[in-house]
């Protein structure tokens, strides 16, 4: 059936638009309308297959009621966990969400921006950037446009966001191992390596090295590629197990990475933690059941979506533009992975 609109009603009804548009938007009781025409309008409505035009309210009423968030990749569980919580606070607040995935390219994601914001016309954005460049978000904050970052952050530029203390949580991870022996741990990283979340990481595995009287070794950190994570993971695992370099742990920087270094160890036949430990920053409910359970951090992931929605909704309720930052806490789990179940 085609779809109906605020005229056909109208005419069905021998009545004028703008009462029928009264009378569909829940004004009619204000402007005097009986209760009897609105019900004829409403049945006549349904009869002929009416539904309202969002965009089109939207243009009229400048409120869209949707919501954008870019995330580097809806498929890792982090940002799909993340994704569903922003889901669950703005619908509870009457919102719609538009997920995109980035696929950490910065001219996908600065594409992504713009269709949300122009074509889609959302009324603010989250997004975990990808970008080295502040240029489109230096527009955006012009415009007052309400944005919020989470999990990464660019330098330089002063915006909303949602993150957890990286260098702490990774800091706490490698005295941890240290506390328990090891004093050659290596570290996989994976590009983009501009990321803050990834350089933070870094920054707080030096840092626990230099505390406890370890000297930093070049080959213990090894970088993999995003977008060839199989092979590159693989060749890294080599080469921080072989005879030269040897080291007694290995720290992935995050879940995804961290998958893939337990399947390289796992087909050179290593056995995790009599060969190597492995330890991960990021937590999965999966790691609980890997052989062995995985010792990692573990971000607040669910806390990190709801803060964002917050201080969206801050901006975009607020009659000043505001800016507001949230750092929150990781927690060390330790399981069997890092060869200590002490804490």
């Amino acid at each position: 059936m085609k779809r109906a609109s605020l005229k056909d009603i109208a005419e069905a009804l021998n009545v004028s638009k703008t009462l029928v548009s009264l009378v569909l938007n829940n004004k009619a009781d204000e402007w005097g309308i009986s209760e009897e025409t609105q019900k004829k309008v409403r049945k006549k409505a349904e009869e002929l297959n009416y539904y309202p035009n969002q965009m089109a309210r939207g243009l009229r009423t400048g409120k869209s009621n949707i919501i954008g968030l870019v995330v580097a990749d809806i498929s890792n569980p982090f940002y799909a966990k993340i994704s569903r919580t922003i889901e669950f606070e703005v619908a509870r607040l009457g919102y719609h969400l538009l997920v995109c995935s980035s696929d950490e390219v910065e001219e996908k994601e600065m594409k992504l921006i713009e269709l949300l914001r122009d074509r889609q016309r959302v009324e603010g954005l989250i997004v975990a950037t990808t970008q080295q460049n502040a240029e489109q978000f230096n527009q955006l904050k012009k415009q007052q446009y309400p944005l919020v970052f989470i999990d990464r952050k660019l330098d330089g530029f002063t915006s909303s966001f949602v993150g957890v203390d990286n260098n702490k949580g990774a800091y706490q991870m490698v005295e941890h191992l240290i506390k328990n022996g090891m004093r050659k741990i290596g570290m996989l990283n994976i590009s983009p390596m501009h990321l803050s979340s990834l350089n933070e990481r870094v920054d707080g595995y030096k840092e626990a090295l230099k505390k406890h009287g370890i000297k930093f070794n070049s080959d213990w950190l090894q970088s993999v590629s995003y977008n060839d994570i199989s092979n590159t993971t693989t060749e890294a695992v080599k080469k921080l197990l072989s005879p030269s370099v040897g080291v007694q742990a290995i720290f992935t920087i995050n879940n995804y990475v961290a998958v893939h270094c337990l399947q390289a160890v796992h087909k050179m036949k290593k056995r995790i933690p009599e060969d190597v430990a492995v330890v991960c920053f990021d937590d999965l409910d999966a790691f609980n059941f890997s052989h062995p359970p995985l010792t990692t951090v573990a971000q607040p992931v669910e806390e990190i979506g709801a803060e964002s929605v917050r201080l969206l909704m801050k901006q975009i309720d607020g009659k000043k533009f505001s800016v507001s930052e949230k750092i929150l806490p990781t927690t060390l789990i330790i399981r069997e992975s890092c060869g200590s179940l002490l804490a």
